[in-house]
């Protein structure tokens, strides 16, 4: 077993909780609440579906805050792993916790927001040359639970996160409308007549797609070079970040993701990325939304797949633009990728 493991649990628990204290209310409060429920039911171990108590909870949140005011100017501590570890690095922290079945990530995500988290590990295996870690009991994380994410050349995939994701989804989707993407993805794993397994298929199909997502980001990333970090490094505008975000998630989409989904059939994650496409994203890429539509119709899997392969070039022509509009004047890139926004970056046609 790891040395002090309860010590370790300690030290990244400290560690999410300077990093929330830092950033957490920096979202809109809506978000913020509906991150916040799911995070106390994540510490108090309350099962999916499960009525949250209103005055417990009141009283979570209001500690809570009070023990990010206290810590918000802490520094971040070095695990207590091989005589101490930097928290960000996360390779040389697994090379001592992966024969012992443990994973750690850290990194920085959205808004360069720190993330750490410790989970069991569930497996390991290889793809394209990329180390992709399955993770499952989670020990310690912050607020936010990206289900995956690319972290220092590794793929970092949180089945916990996945499943969380899947019951919201499910609960919010029994409010609404049933003939739409997210109903037909439902319908797809049956959920109406055993919930359970259905959630269990669904989480193994969706952390695939979720995987094939991050082999696409790397393949992406060998395309754009290092000018591309460098890019999102000096943004500082939250639309400009989440717009060269959107992009490169299009471009890693449609080299590796859809493609491969449509080439095995995987209908249901079809789906369930439609009913996921959203926001900037949705808009940038209509006709990935025409695409869909005539597909239900004519269930042409070689036409949306001719459609996707055309998408890739654009999306890869629109990144370099975006590098080279930032290159060009980097005191103003913010204000003039914003600008893009605006333009005929969308001018994909079927």
């Amino acid at each position: 077993m790891v040395e002090n493991l309860s010590a370790l649990i300690d030290t990244v628990q400290k560690n999410c909780t300077i990093a929330d204290a830092r950033h957490a209310r920096d979202m809109t409060i809506c978000t913020f609440l509906l991150e916040m429920r799911e995070y106390y039911r994540w510490e108090m171990e309350i099962p999916y579906g499960a009525r949250l108590p209103k005055d417990e909870l009141g009283d979570w949140l209001t500690a809570r805050e009070n023990l990010w005011d206290t810590v918000e100017e802490e520094a971040f501590l070095p695990l207590p792993v091989s005589g101490g570890i930097d928290p960000f690095d996360a390779d040389d922290v697994n090379r001592a916790l992966v024969p012992y079945g443990l994973v750690y990530s850290s990194g920085l995500g959205h808004f360069r927001k720190p993330h750490f988290v410790l989970a069991e590990l569930k497996r390991a295996e290889v793809r394209e040359g990329v180390k992709v870690y399955v993770a499952g009991c989670e020990y310690a994380r912050d607020l936010i639970a990206p289900p995956a994410a690319m972290r220092d050349g590794a793929i970092f995939l949180r089945m916990d996160a996945v499943r969380r994701l899947l019951w919201n989804k499910f609960e919010e989707w029994q409010w609404k409308e049933k003939d739409t993407a997210l109903g037909r993805a439902f319908a797809h794993y049956d959920f109406e007549r055993d919930i359970e397994r259905g959630l269990d298929r669904m989480a193994e199909a969706e952390s695939e797609a979720m995987i094939l997502h991050e082999v696409g980001e790397a393949r992406a990333e060998k395309l754009l070079g290092e000018d591309w970090n460098s890019l999102l490094g000096q943004l500082n505008a939250r639309h400009a970040e989440l717009l060269a975000r959107a992009v490169r998630d299009h471009l890693a989409d449609c080299l590796v993701t859809l493609p491969t989904l449509i080439e095995r059939e995987s209908f249901g994650s079809l789906h369930f990325y439609l009913a996921n496409l959203s926001g900037l994203r949705r808009a940038l890429f209509p006709a990935l939304v025409q695409g869909y539509d005539q597909w239900l119709g004519n269930h042409d899997s070689a036409r949306l797949g001719h459609m996707v392969d055309a998408a890739a070039s654009h999306w890869l022509d629109v990144a370099q633009q975006l590098i080279a509009t930032f290159q060009r004047d980097p005191a103003h890139g913010d204000a003039n990728i914003k600008a893009l926004a605006g333009g005929d970056l969308a001018n994909l046609k079927l």
